[in-house]
């Protein structure tokens, strides 16, 4: 690996790399930290132009063509590592100044701002009324689970980012987190059953956008890879300092951090009222609850309304929207 050039100090601090093609920059900074290359006690950040296997969630794979970002973030760490994080990467990274400048944007011209969406995307849901607009891509077909279902419209997700949080462990125990993150940029790939991204999400990437926002946007440019690297290792630095803020805070009873960050997730929550249909995977047979997203628990867990009343607490599973 060969250190970019033109580095701003804080990337630089952060012992960046970076390379032309990574099989999954995830991968190769896990095996380096592990085989003792990379010292297990410091930051370090790894970015590639594109990566030949890249990896999503549950085993699914990432296209990552030219033009975009894939950037992973090792972190130190001595607490365990909780279902709030993915949530708080989430809200930082739509922190970042360009999704800010973005989304003011979108909402002067009476669009959806980009969110973060449980438990691990950065995106946003079109409203039915604006299904077929510029952003919006017919949804894709999926096997019905009974003709009930087969009969609900659902609304595809417009995924913009992932996050993909993976342990890293020497010896047995844990010594920190990678922190992947793929950021759709000037390509935004096309997504088939055969390509295993999972078919409940459209990709849309930054150039998408500003082209819908045209002429708004003509006299902003779209930032340079450096720039985003710059934007996101800040962005991800933040999280990791805000997840520390809650574990400490945790055992003395107090709620001010946890508060805090409750209370901005769910004004970035894209889920917020939407009714969706959860399926969920149990000794291989599937299980599948609607009902109304009210936000999430102290846990990071998806707080789901059914049509009882009942509030169900969700760990995992796949989410759509329906209408």
């Amino acid at each position: 690996m060969s250190p970019l050039t033109n580095f701003s100090p804080a990337l630089s601090e952060l012992n960046h790399r970076h390379v032309a093609s990574s099989t999954s920059t995830n991968s190769e900074l896990i095996a380096a930290l592990q085989d003792g290359t990379l010292d297990a006690a410091t930051v370090h950040v790894l970015t590639a132009e594109t990566q030949s296997a890249g990896r999503g969630q549950h085993g699914r794979s990432w296209q990552s063509p030219r033009g975009n970002v894939y950037l992973s973030l090792y972190h130190p760490v001595h607490m365990p590592v909780s279902g709030l994080l993915s949530l708080i990467i989430g809200l930082e990274l739509a922190k970042m100044p360009v999704i800010q400048t973005l989304n003011e944007q979108l909402q002067a011209q009476g669009l959806t701002p980009i969110g973060v969406k449980w438990a691990n995307d950065l995106g946003f849901y079109q409203s039915q009324a604006s299904h077929h607009s510029e952003l919006a891509h017919s949804a894709p077909d999926g096997s019905a689970l009974d003709s009930a279902i087969s009969l609900q419209r659902t609304l595809p997700f417009q995924k913009l980012a992932g996050i993909l949080i993976e342990p890293v462990t020497k010896s047995g125990k844990l010594v920190g987190v990678v922190l992947g993150i793929g950021l759709n940029v000037k390509a935004a790939p096309t997504l088939t059953a055969q390509t295993s991204e999972g078919m409940n999400y459209q990709a849309i990437s930054l150039q998408d956008i500003y082209a819908v926002l045209q002429p708004a946007t003509q006299a902003t440019r779209l930032p340079d890879l450096q720039t985003l690297y710059q934007q996101m290792s800040k962005a991800l630095m933040a999280a990791m300092t805000r997840f520390e803020h809650l574990a400490i805070e945790k055992p003395t009873g107090h709620t001010y951090y946890l508060d805090g960050f409750l209370q901005q997730f769910a004004a970035m929550d894209v889920l917020a009222g939407l009714r969706l249909r959860v399926t969920q995977d149990y000794n291989n047979e599937k299980k599948v609850m609607t009902g109304v997203a009210c936000g999430v628990d102290t846990h990071g867990c998806l707080q789901l309304q059914q049509d009882n009343g009942k509030i169900s607490t969700l760990f995992t599973g796949r989410i759509d929207v329906i209408y």
